[in-house]
This record gives C-alpha cells, sequence and structure tokens, in this order.
C-alpha cells in the first residue's frame, strides 16, 4: 500500500472541517478531490487566513488562476476563515508503461504516431511539445521520423549541428525552451530515405540513448507514419509511457488510425487518446465552421477503442505559415484560440497519464505539526 502524507498544522475541529469540505472539490481533468488526487500537501492558519499547499501532478499553469479562484470560493463558506492563500508548485509523475528501464533523466515518453502520412502529425507533435512547456513542463522532443525528418525545419534550427563534450555523447539543440534531438541535424534527406527498416530503427535508437538530454519532464518522439520497424523498437526498447494518435475526419484516415492504435495496444503501451486534426475550416468572412474533410471520423474511433478524444484542431493556413517561418503558432501566438487548444490537448494527454499512475490502494497520512 502507498502512503501519501498531508502536513496539517491547524487546530480542532477546524482541521476535520477543512478537510471534509477539500474531500467535495475535486480537480477537473482527474475527477478526484484534492486529497484522493494526491495533490493536498500542506494546511496552516494564520489568524482567520488559511494556507493551502498543492503540488501538481501535471503541467496546467494556465488553469492555477482558475483553480486558486474556485478553491477560494469553496473554503471561504467555512466559519473562522475570512482569507485563503493558495500556493501551488509542480512535480510531474513518472509513468513507464512497458518492460523497458525507464530513462534515468526522463520521466515520460510520450510517442505522437499515426497510421499513414498527410494527417499533420509533425505540426501536432511540435506544437503539443511546446504546449507542454507552456504549461510549466521541462520538455525534449526526439524526431523519429528517419525517412523526413522535418522537426529542425519546423522549429527553425536546420543549421544546427550536434557536438559532443564527453567524446560519447551528443548535445541536442535548445529551440524554444526545449531540447531537440532530429536525424535531420545529422543527414540529408536523400541519405535517409535510402535506409532499410532495421538501419532506421537503430538510427532512432541511437538518436534515444546517445543525446545528452537534460532532466525531463516529458519527451516527445514524433513517430514516422505507419506500423513498422521504429514503432515496434520504440515500444520494445525504450520507457514509453503512453501514445498519442493523430488523424483527420476523413474514414481512409481513421481506418490506418485504427492500425496503429492496435499496434500500441499489442506491445502494451497505452494509447492516451486521439487528436483530430484539420477538423474544420472556420471561415474568415462569417465565422462559422465548414468540414471539409467530414465530421465526427475521431470521436467514432475515439468511442469505439474506449480512449479520449483529446482535441479537435482546425486547417487553417497561419499554423502552416508559422511552421515555414520556424516559430509555431504556440511561440507565435502564443494567446490564440489554436494554441489555446493545443494547450488544452497537452493538459488532457498529461492528465491521462497521471491517471494511468495512480494506485488504488493509496493510503492518506495526515501529519500534525
Amino acid at each position: 500500500m502507498t502512503a501519501f502524507v498531508i502536513n496539517n498544522s491547524l487546530p480542532e475541529p477546524l482541521s476535520t472541517v477543512v478537510l471534509e469540505q477539500l474531500k467535495t472539490f475535486n480537480e477537473p481533468l482527474l475527477n478526484k478531490n484534492l486529497i484522493d488526487a494526491e495533490i493536498l500537501r500542506g494546511l496552516a492558519i494564520d489568524g482567520r487566513c488559511l494556507q493551502v499547499g498543492l503540488v501538481m501532478p501535471y503541467p496546467g499553469q494556465s488553469q492555477y488562476r482558475d483553480l486558486v479562484m474556485a478553491l477560494t470560493n469553496h473554503l471561504a463558506v467555512i466559519e473562522g476563515i475570512d482569507e485563503v492563500e493558495c500556493e501551488i508548485g509542480l512535480n510531474v509523475a513518472a509513468v513507464n508503461s512497458g518492460n523497458a528501464k525507464a530513462h534515468p533523466k526522463i520521466r515520460n515518453v510520450i510517442a505522437v504516431g499515426s497510421g499513414k502520412g498527410g494527417v499533420g502529425k509533425s505540426t501536432t507533435a511540435v506544437n503539443f511539445a511546446l504546449a507542454l512547456a507552456a504549461e510549466g513542463a521541462r520538455v525534449g522532443m526526439l524526431d523519429a521520423d528517419i525517412y523526413g525528418p522535418s522537426i529542425p525545419t519546423m522549429l527553425g534550427c536546420i543549421d544546427f549541428k550536434p557536438t559532443s563534450q564527453d567524446g560519447k555523447t551528443m548535445e541536442p539543440a535548445y529551440v524554444h525552451n526545449m531540447a531537440v534531438m532530429s536525424m535531420g541535424f545529422l543527414a540529408t534527406d536523400d541519405n535517409a530515405s535510402a535506409w532499410r527498416g532495421p538501419m532506421a530503427a537503430g538510427a532512432m535508437e541511437q538518436l534515444m540513448n546517445e543525446t545528452n538530454w537534460p532532466e525531463l519532464d516529458y519527451l516527445v518522439i514524433d513517430m514516422p507514419p505507419g506500423t513498422g520497424d521504429i514503432q515496434l523498437t520504440l515500444s520494445q526498447k525504450f520507457p514509453v509511457s503512453g501514445a498519442v494518435i493523430v488523424t483527420t475526419p476523413q474514414e481512409i484516415a481513421t481506418l490506418d488510425a485504427r492500425k496503429g492504435i492496435t499496434m500500441f495496444n499489442k506491445v502494451n503501451v497505452p494509447v492516451l487518446g486521439i487528436v483530430e486534426n484539420m477538423s474544420y475550416h472556420t471561415c474568415e468572412n462569417c465565422g462559422s465552421k465548414e468540414h471539409p474533410f467530414g465530421q465526427g471520423g475521431g470521436l467514432a474511433t475515439a468511442n469505439r477503442y474506449n480512449v479520449p478524444l483529446l482535441g479537435e484542431l482546425p486547417l487553417n493556413v497561419t499554423v502552416r505559415e508559422h511552421l515555414d517561418n520556424g516559430t509555431p503558432t504556440v511561440v507565435a501566438e502564443p494567446e490564440s484560440a489554436i494554441s489555446n487548444e493545443y494547450q488544452t490537448i497537452a493538459r488532457n494527454v498529461a492528465a491521462s497519464l497521471i491517471l494511468l499512475s495512480q494506485p488504488d490502494d493509496l493510503s492518506i497520512e495526515i501529519t500534525n505539526e
């Protein structure tokens, strides 16, 4: 049984009242109260000011203000409390869903895949990774699309050449507050495209193991399309925490997305959910939504495999323009509606990982200081 400790210096009977009130306040994505979700870490009182210490297990700093306001209103009804002060920290939980040994510097590995090309997988992976960073996480990105590495172009670092400080490992590029490694830094597209499957899988393994990654909460891996050697190597040799599948609404794309889900299921990598890209287009003149590639394919696939639909992303020319300029939308327009959607997806994925990792036999220990 796992013990979870809460430091509590409140006097009785106030302590009992506060704890009972907190049991009725749920964290929205985890759908658990702050105690059961292992978020509440400390309680104290200063006069009539209640001091609450929280440590979030997933990044979501854009939502902290709303969380504090809601919690303040929830606790302010308690007699004897006139004010609530809340301090929020972040300690991302590590999840290893497979049998591979955990990486000493990487807490979570998230694979972003698709069953076919042309669905905007790399675009989604880049903005998703940057959204995790924008929410407060330490993030790295590995471009595992050996046959056609596009991440250097999308991040504006095509001229980067890795160096080694110890003669054994390569230093990653640091771009937009992320550590990045790609075959595009090491070989031309012509050289990479001629490789056979086992060679490409070996190259991806080298990139993963021979990069001097910093301490990371998440390593996002942009997978090549399909379900071949590289996907199998990743799932069998690396501690993959979970996978995200990118699709578009039309039937041909969702059919291939199902193949990707099936492949990850067979190698015991949890599918955290589906992102439907190019879901709709918003008319610039009237604001109405159009669905050029059909509607509902991502949701239908999610329902079929009992995984969440993590988000629906629009078909928007500015997303492409931002990537062509090496400044993805989450960086170029951080307050835009599209960036907000990417951040929603990032929070949903991170919360899904936490739900995988929390034990059912948790016991709560409250220490009175």
